[in-house]
């Protein structure tokens, strides 16, 4: 893995655990969702704008079938994933979607993508997946919906799974920019919850009127993540980008623990480790 992959998706790492951070503040439901989906299409439509007039990029029946497709992927996992959080418990429903995710990533790759995977690769994501599920609480409680826990999150799991190796064909076989790809999934998103957004217009505009600097951070860093990680993408296999993703998820916990006053560092700490040791044996893979 080339240093600059390395540094961009750890940078997309950052970006992502810091506007989950936010919204762990902010304490928002769909309607945040939706606030966030259309001021991030405010204020990169006319990036995406400019790319297509400069770049003049060709887009045909295929192009459009993979942006299309893509946008239909994620807003398939996102809405998944909020009816998860709904029904089941987040600490199970998280942890394995964050790890069947990238799990998934990897076994598609090397099966339709054609790439290769190394023992050393291989051990290095196993270990980032095992750290991230511990990290986060594992599978230890066993409450009443655990069931149903489990399955929406290997559902979500399965989602991010596709999407990663959807949008890493699109992006460097394809040759679909990053940037607009991101950019149709956002716009899609919003216009699915308007009708939530519509109602809910009250919340909105106090989160607006509240938390605007928080609402501007989240909406211009969360498609940055992505964006940076389909970048790395084009020129990187993604048996080491989908693991090495999972590394958001520390930086998450960690920020949540110390920032927030979570507590239990000293666990939270030791999986870190674990984490990292898996991070250093991908890069060098």
């Amino acid at each position: 893995m080339s240093v600059f992959a390395f540094l961009l998706v750890l940078a997309a790492a950052f970006c992502h655990a810091t506007w989950n951070f936010y919204v762990k503040r902010l304490n928002g439901g769909a309607e945040l969702a939706w606030l966030f989906a259309v001021v991030s299409s405010i204020l990169y439509l006319p990036i995406a704008i400019f790319i297509f007039i400069v770049d003049k990029p060709v887009f045909g029946l295929l192009e459009f079938g993979f942006v299309f497709g893509s946008a239909i992927i994620h807003l398939g996992y996102f809405l998944l994933l909020q009816a998860g959080y709904r029904s089941g418990d987040l600490s199970l429903v998280y942890p394995t979607a964050r790890a069947t995710g990238p799990l998934l990533s990897v076994t598609l790759a090397v099966l339709f993508l054609g790439e290769f995977i190394s023992l050393q690769i291989a051990c290095g994501a196993v270990i980032i997946i095992i750290g991230v599920v511990s990290l986060t609480g594992g599978f230890s409680k066993r409450p009443s919906n655990f069931r149903t826990s489990l399955l929406f999150g290997i559902g979500s799991g399965t989602f991010i799974g596709c999407y990663t190796v959807w949008d890493a064909h699109a992006v460097s076989t394809i040759m679909i920019s990053p940037l607009i790809l991101e950019i149709t999934g956002l716009v899609c998103r919003a216009a699915v919850l308007t009708p939530v957004g519509l109602r809910r217009m009250q919340i909105v505009k106090t989160f607006w009127k509240e938390q605007k600097r928080a609402v501007l951070i989240v909406s211009t860093i969360s498609p940055l993540a992505y964006v940076l990680v389909l970048y790395a993408m084009t020129f990187t296999p993604v048996v080491y980008v989908a693991p090495l993703r999972e590394s958001s998820v520390l930086l998450t916990v960690l920020m949540g623990s110390i920032l927030l006053g979570e507590g239990d560092l000293k666990r939270r700490l030791g999986w870190a480790v674990v984490i990292v040791s898996g991070v250093i044996l991908l890069a060098t893979g």
